[in-house]
């Protein structure tokens, strides 16, 4: 192990962080996060990191403040003479805004991989981003991990002999089929329609359910709607049971509610974003050993291509 390596957290992400620290074989990185009255704040290194490989973990979800935390360190590792600087995304935010889908809108995540690369940062590692194209907008390596290889060994260890892979939409219809094809089951698909976003109009279901275990995929649960809907139809459709299983937790506005009424059996997810409240349908799956095992690799040179399960 190289002793040049130094990993540190954003305040977001600072359980996460440790974990993969520890993970990786040392503790995590002293950096200071200092706040002004009116709510600005500065972060600043505690320790020596010049001539280092610095790995700074932050994911980027809502607010803003976690974006501009993670850029405000990559800035002052860039000027406290790190050798290298890789910005560790668990949860790559606003990567649902990754094209013009109307006239006169952002392009949300090419803009934040903009102010990365302005930042000063020489490599991104993130997990199961919105649009596999997201990695396109750098101009830097990006290590795009998949939580399949968490997943798919879970999954093996469940007690179902029936199970069908489902897609909450047709837009997760290429993850829910390599998932069905892995492991040589079937595929369902669910389709629906919104106005508005966050708010679905009308949902149908293409496939055969009936006495089946479904196991539904998506990369992100944000308000639950999608997904709890999903679940009520497969049981009525007669699926024995459902589960879902979604990388990146949001669990916003009335997510926890919608799915502690739904038919949903377990959710299986993980840490990528700190768990608001505990469930008893929820199931927190780590991401610290996976993380800790490709920082290593990149360390070393290595390939990491074993980690790509399902894409």
């Amino acid at each position: 192990m190289s002793s040049s390596v130094k990993i540190f957290a954003g305040s977001v992400t600072d359980d996460l962080g440790s974990r993969i620290a520890r993970a990786y074989g040392q503790e995590l990185g002293n950096v200071k996060h200092s706040k002004f009255s009116d709510g600005e704040f500065q972060v600043s290194y505690e320790e020596s990191i010049r001539g280092n490989d610095v790995f700074i973990i932050q994911s980027t979800m809502p607010p803003a403040d976690n974006l501009m935390e993670l850029l405000l360190m990559i800035d002052a590792a860039k000027r406290a003479s790190a050798r290298k600087i890789i910005a560790v995304i668990p949860y790559f935010g606003f990567a649902r805004q990754d094209r013009k889908d109307k006239p006169r809108v952002a392009i949300g995540a090419k803009l934040v991989a903009n102010l990365l690369t302005a930042a000063g940062v020489d490599r991104v590692m993130t997990m199961d981003l919105h649009a596999d194209q997201i990695q396109g907008f750098f101009e830097v390596p990006v290590d795009h991990l998949f939580a399949s290889s968490i997943f798919l060994p879970y999954i093996e260890t469940l007690d179902v002999r029936n199970v069908i892979m489902a897609a909450p939409d047709t837009g997760g219809t290429k993850r829910a089929n390599a998932y069905a094809k892995y492991l040589n089951v079937d595929l369902a698909i669910c389709y629906k329609q919104r106005k508005v976003a966050n708010e679905i109009e009308n949902m149908t279901v293409i496939g055969d359910v009936e006495g089946r275990d479904v196991i539904l995929v998506d990369d992100i649960i944000d308000t639950a709607g999608t997904l709890t809907t999903a679940s009520d139809m497969m049981m009525d459709k007669g699926a024995k049971s459902v589960r879902a299983i979604c990388t990146h937790a949001v669990l916003s506005g009335p997510a926890y509610d919608r799915l502690e009424k739904s038919a949903i059996k377990e959710l299986i997810v993980t840490d990528t974003i700190p768990i608001q409240r505990e469930s008893s349908k929820i199931k927190v799956l780590t991401v610290a050993d996976l993380f800790a095992d490709v920082i290593h690799s990149a360390i070393n040179y290595q390939s990491i291509s074993k980690y790509f399960i399902v894409s």
